[in-house]
């Protein structure tokens, strides 16, 4: 075509297809079981054990050794009850960020991530501050990149003034 011009008006005068408004996609939602690890409850075993070695093995008298030792395993023990006794919840992650734990609502849902470990710290509605964790052997990696994408993002450092008053 020798006499046609590179940019040809032609195709000018077709008017545009009309396109269906975009659809947005639901944010994800994820509902995350939480139940005590057993990992955190090995750790607290083993310290319960060697706190009363460490007390011991310290140059205390024996008169005030003995009887730290075994206020020190009596902790420990309490302790490890205490973790293994907690009950398990279920946490909902909305995609636009609100959290609800076992059906409540709570207030400044936080979700930390160290590694594969997740750290959520909320109020109640009571007013109660609600810390959980989840571990690699609570938190599969699947449900771990559910809650990922279903958890709230971070908050934005507020900006402070960049010079002193």
């Amino acid at each position: 075509m020798p006499n046609s011009t590179r940019w040809s008006g032609g195709s000018a005068n077709c008017p545009e297809p009309s396109l269906p408004a975009p659809i947005r996609p639901a944010p994800p939602r994820a509902e995350i079981e939480w139940r005590p690890s057993r990992w955190p409850m090995a750790m607290l075993a083993a310290m319960a054990l060697l706190a009363p070695l460490a007390v011991l093995a310290s140059e205390l008298p024996p008169t005030a050794a003995w009887p730290l030792a075994l206020a020190a395993l009596a902790h420990g023990i309490l302790l490890l009850r205490r973790e293994a006794r907690r009950p398990g919840c279920v946490c909902v992650f909305g995609g636009d960020g609100r959290v609800w734990l076992d059906g409540a609502a709570v207030d400044r849902a936080w979700l930390r991530w160290r590694g594969p470990l997740a750290f959520l710290e909320c109020r109640d509605g009571r007013g109660r501050v609600r810390r959980l964790a989840w571990w690699p052997d609570t938190l599969p990696p699947a449900r771990r990149r559910e809650l990922r994408l279903a958890a709230p993002g971070p908050r934005a450092a507020r900006r402070g003034s960049s010079m002193a008053p």
